[in-house]
């Protein structure tokens, strides 16, 4: 099997840091865009997408500037994250997207971000 790699994807936002932060770190926002259902119990998050579910534990999380989760079933050093930067040219938000994936996989794995994020969007009004 070969190695996973990270990869990023940025997402320009209409909406403050505050506003983001809950959608992508709270279980009720996640819930309006990531999955069917999400529950949070003591920093581990249980994810339900039509009748599967999966678990994952915040590894690391600074109030409305980052997120870092880590799937139950992933190897440790894998991990997804949701960072919140500003652009100093704009000032704009921007929503980061780090995951992992196999190298085949990266342009997949970003079309469903893609699909995802689309999801988020609506939900701030984008």
């Amino acid at each position: 099997m070969s190695k996973k790699q990270l990869y990023t994807l940025e997402y320009p936002v209409r909406c403050s840091p505050t506003i983001l932060y809950d959608f992508l770190a709270t279980s009720s926002g996640l819930q309006e865009w990531f999955a069917d259902k999400v529950d949070d119990e003591d920093g581990t998050f249980s994810f339900s997408w039509n009748g599967s579910e999966d678990t994952a534990e915040v590894l690391d999380q600074e109030e409305e500037k980052f997120i870092r989760f880590h799937w139950s079933h992933a190897p440790k050093d894998e991990y997804f994250e949701f960072a919140i930067e500003k652009s100093e040219v704009t000032n704009q938000t921007i929503l980061v997207i780090k995951d992992f994936a196999e190298k085949k996989e990266i342009k997949d794995q970003s079309m469903l971000w893609d699909h995802q994020v689309k999801d988020l969007f609506h939900r701030l009004g984008n």
